[in-house]
């Protein structure tokens, strides 16, 4: 067996990385790609590896060296034609060689496991291509499958179909081919495909005639959970370092990332906080009708966004402003306060975060469980007086909940002190009898001019790709300020699309609220037979737990992440809990819920 290693390329896509490198000289974690490779291969028994080089081949060549001498004997072949070929004559370059023995073919921009190597070469097929199935970060050449395995077509880009996604697999670029099949069958053709076609071309395409022809024998082998990625470009690279890092720097990468976990389709993301039963799939079908005009039309300004907002939580459009997610108008919100804030400790910290140090008033519930009452709010800021009070109901990561009469009560006291009463109910609408529990109310605004209503949209309503937000008042000079401060067009045109459409499906969003409230009351009945959890009292889509036995709440998060791909929050980061070994878990549908319940169970 031999290995041979395609690594001409120029890697243009990937800018300063290779201006004076070839793309596999580019470091992941510090690791060079080649010498990664390299020091797989030297874990298997090779008679050989051929590298074929071309652009920056010499600095390659020395950077290389003799380091691996003990280990591989390696070969070079130069691509004089780099900037003007592609592939399909980089490998033509190695036919001779090709024909003396089995060969295992990887293109040099790779990153992967060990095991992927063993998976090929352990399997008893002499022709074959290791293949994952389709995920959205994956470029390039295609593969169709049936169901012994045959590749029955490669689908080049220009032959690709979204259509047809479920049935497509993407080439790992690793492949195992016998000497036999190369010297009679590849290379013939080879030959002849770059005689009539030039060398602009894709060896894969040589594959997809002898399919065509019934003249290969090749097989696929799908991966399952191993890890791999193709770096053509500054994103691929930022990816592939928060996958190949180690358990707690990847951890670190992935938090500071603050979303687009979609880039990662194996994580199961008990992080972030959605509705996962909203919306349905017939208000997806209506967006997806809509898309071509959506993308192409520019969305409506502040007037017409805040119509919008005001008609689907029945309040007056003076009284609202629709922010690009919640966060938005946090910080127009808080930005543009100078008094103290009183802040219940621990919180949802992008309020406080807006605010100067010295503004903010903490308080700190006593009790086992972090729950709070109105009565204790006004107890405490009776005796340590502030200019705002920030009541985040539930409450973030604690999932505390105040019943509605209580935060009025709450508001009708902050009215006599002349005090700003800040609410943030983004998690109300996933409370017990939640149909009666908002705050978005005219009359109540009206009453309480000094009352501020915050709703990420977001999180109830299950679309945070949206970003979208609301908030009400009744002092509406505080409203015309904030819908100055922020961009005049500052929601897309999906985000109003949405907005517009929402009413029509309130029965399905009541109908998603009640299906939830009855998955989380399943999920806490399967956490609570965790021996090593607490699991606080919570009326929101996430349970605060305290870890109370064999891990640290850094231990078990590391765990999760590193045998599971689960993404859970460690809330030793927040204030008041450092040091407490909590966690928090968002409550996901059934099939998710029950996937979490089972690695808890097995750690």
């Amino acid at each position: 067996m031999q290995a041979i290693i395609l690594a001409a390329g120029m890697g243009r896509r990937l800018g300063a990385y290779t201006k004076n490198n070839t793309k596999c000289m580019v470091p992941v974690n510090g690791v060079r790609l080649i010498d990664r490779v390299l020091t797989q291969l030297s874990a298997l028994d090779l008679k050989r590896v051929i590298i074929v080089v071309g652009y920056k081949g010499k600095e390659l060549i020395e950077y290389i060296g003799n380091r691996y001498d003990d280990k591989l004997k390696i070969e070079y072949i130069d691509n004089p034609i780099y900037d003007k070929t592609n592939n399909i004559y980089s490998l033509a370059l190695t036919k001779e060689k090709m024909a003396e023995d089995d060969t295992l073919l990887l293109e040099s921009d790779l990153i992967f496991e060990d095991r992927m190597l063993s998976l090929l070469l352990n399997h008893p097929d002499p022709n074959l291509a290791l293949v994952a199935k389709y995920e959205t970060w994956m470029d390039g050449t295609m593969v169709r499958i049936d169901a012994d395995r045959n590749i029955v077509n490669f689908v080049p880009k220009k032959a690709f179909r979204y259509e047809d996604v479920p049935l497509y697999y993407k080439t790992c670029n690793i492949y195992k081919f016998s000497r036999e099949f190369l010297r009679d069958e590849y290379i013939p053709f080879l030959e002849a495909y770059s005689r009539t076609m030039g060398n602009n071309e894709y060896y894969e395409q040589v594959l997809r005639v002898l399919l065509s022809l019934d003249r290969a024998d090749l097989k696929a082998l799908p991966i399952t959970n191993e890890k791999w990625y193709e770096i053509d470009d500054v994103q691929d690279l930022d990816i592939a370092e928060a996958l190949f890092a180690s358990d707690e720097e990847r951890l670190h990468k992935y938090s500071k990332r603050y979303g687009g976990y979609w880039r990662f389709p194996k994580l199961l993301d008990y992080c972030y906080l959605v509705n996962p039963f909203f919306p349905n799939e017939r208000m997806k079908n209506e967006l997806r009708a809509n898309f071509d005009v959506l993308l192409t039309q520019y969305p409506s300004g502040m007037q017409v966004n805040a119509l919008l907002g005001a008609k689907y939580f029945d309040i007056s459009p003076q009284y609202t402003i629709v922010g690009n997610g919640a966060a938005e108008l946090i910080k127009s919100l808080m930005e543009g306060f100078e008094g103290k804030v009183g802040v219940v400790y621990p919180t949802f910290e992008e309020y406080p975060h807006r605010l100067k140090k010295e503004q903010v008033v903490g308080f700190f519930p006593s009790g086992a469980d972090l729950a709070y009452t109105a009565d204790d709010l006004m107890h405490f800021y009776g005796e340590n007086p502030v200019e705002a009070l920030l009541l985040i109901n539930p409450d973030n990561p604690t999932g505390n909940f105040i019943p509605r009469s209580d935060v009025l009560r709450l508001a009708e006291w902050c009215k006599e002190k002349g005090m700003l009463l800040i609410v943030d109910e983004s998690f109300v609408d996933f409370s017990e009898d939640f149909e009666h529990n908002s705050l978005f109310a005219d009359d109540i605004l009206e009453t309480y001019p000094d009352l501020v209503v915050m709703k990420s949209i977001s999180k109830s309503y299950g679309v945070p790709g949206l970003r979208l937000g609301i908030m009400a008042s009744g002092n509406v000079d505080r409203i015309a300020r904030m819908k100055k401060d922020v961009s005049i067009w500052n929601i897309n045109s999906f985000a109003e699309f949405y907005m517009q459409i929402v009413g029509k499906y309130r029965n399905a969003y009541t109908e998603a609220c009640h299906k939830f409230i009855e998955e989380r009351c399943r999920f806490r009945a399967l956490l609570e037979e965790i021996p090593f959890l607490r699991v606080l009292p919570s009326q929101a889509n996430y349970f605060c737990c305290e870890v109370t036995a064999k891990y640290t709440s850094a231990e078990l998060t590391l765990r999760l992440l590193r045998d599971y791909d689960i993404f859970i929050k460690d809330c030793d980061n927040k204030t008041g809990l450092a040091g407490k070994n909590y966690i928090r878990l968002s409550v996901r549908d059934q099939h998710d819920n029950d996937c979490l319940i089972k690695a808890l169970k097995e750690l």
